[in-house]
């Protein structure tokens, strides 16, 4: 069904959906799985909700989303209110080029969203939700299933991945996994300093002191396991990185620092022409910019034009826009739900 014609005696709807929801008789419906390309060949499952799935989704996503506002930590962004892609860049800036940043872990969650475990998710969702109602909806989600080629199979664990409520639970999910504990070790465990940018699934780490960060890596795999996680191994480094990462592997004969890539840009230690002192530079992952050029290419083929025009990046998360410089943006690093102006 489209929404223009679910719109066609909406009052009448909306109000039969709010009485199957408050007696329970409300069903959730299988997500339509479809597969869209990845950057490195293989394929991401999509799950795709009902219409009206969606529109329940969005309404618990609203109820919820004010209690664990209250609660989320400040390193973490994505799929909340104000706290965007381009903020959690700037986070990363200030860290590596304010604080005593000398090693970072490029972490990846192998498969996160396919990977939640209902029954733990579901004791997150406890902690701060007694309303047995909202406990029940969560779960018909979580075991609808879906439906692929006309058939439907059993969803034991994870969450679909475009699912309106699923960047909502993956942040409930990560804030009891990973955000509380990471606050708790570097409290009690860490002898340095450490800060963590995490946007959605993806974080990055920064540790003043590489036994901390070896300690760390080892003992957040541990930490991954208990929830049914795992980092994957062959996106998942730890390098040494930072002001005086270059002039630290020089004196060792080493080569230049290696690079990592986070939301989309490829973070590189350079220096500033006019002193040589150190500048984070950021560039476009090679292979997505690739992509594009090949993707603006075809459309203007298309449209029988002469050149490809590439539209400019995300200026505002580049080096360049000097973060916080108005004195106006506000930057959260690591520092639990503490926002200080830079």
């Amino acid at each position: 069904m489209t929404w223009q014609k679910y719109g066609e005696g909406l009052d009448e709807r909306l109000i039969t959906l709010h009485d199957q929801i408050h007696s329970g008789r409300y069903r959730a419906r299988a997500s339509k799985r479809t597969w869209i390309p990845k950057s490195d060949g293989r394929q991401r499952p999509i799950g795709i909700a009902a219409l009206e799935d969606k529109i329940v989704q969005q309404a618990l996503v609203d109820v919820l989303q004010s209690i664990y506002e209250e609660d989320f930590l400040g390193f973490s962004y994505g799929s909340r209110p104000g706290r965007s892609q381009h903020n959690a860049l700037d986070a990363i800036y200030v860290a590596i080029t304010q604080r005593k940043v000398s090693w970072v872990l490029d972490a990846d969650i192998r498969g996160f969203y396919d990977s939640l475990d209902h029954e733990w998710l579901m004791k997150f969702v406890e902690h701060r939700v007694a309303d047995k109602r909202v406990l029940r909806l969560i779960r018909k989600f979580l075991r609808a299933g879906v439906s692929e080629d006309g058939k439907w199979s059993k969803t034991v664990v994870g969450t679909p991945q475009g699912a309106v409520i699923s960047p909502l639970l993956a942040n409930i999910y990560l804030h009891y996994a990973l955000d509380l504990w990471v606050n708790r070790w570097r409290d009690h465990h860490a002898r340095g300093e450490v800060y963590i940018v995490r946007y959605a699934d993806d974080f990055v780490l920064g540790f003043q002191y590489q036994s901390d960060a070896v300690r760390f890596q080892a003992e957040l795999r541990k930490r991954m396991d208990k929830f049914g996680l795992e980092l994957h191994d062959d996106k998942t480094r730890l390098i040494e990185f930072g002001r005086f990462a270059a002039e630290n592997r020089k004196s060792r004969g080493e080569g230049k620092p290696e690079t990592f890539d986070f939301l989309g840009f490829t973070h590189i230690c350079s220096t500033r022409r006019k002193d040589g002192k150190f500048k984070l530079l950021r560039k476009t992952i090679g292979k997505r910019l690739r992509s594009k050029i090949k993707e603006v290419s075809i459309i203007t083929q298309f449209l029988g034009t002469e050149k490809p025009w590439i539209p400019s990046e995300h200026k505002s998360a580049m080096p360049g826009c000097a973060p916080c410089a108005d004195g106006a943006r506000k930057v959260e690093t690591l520092s639990g739900n503490e926002c200080k102006d830079r």
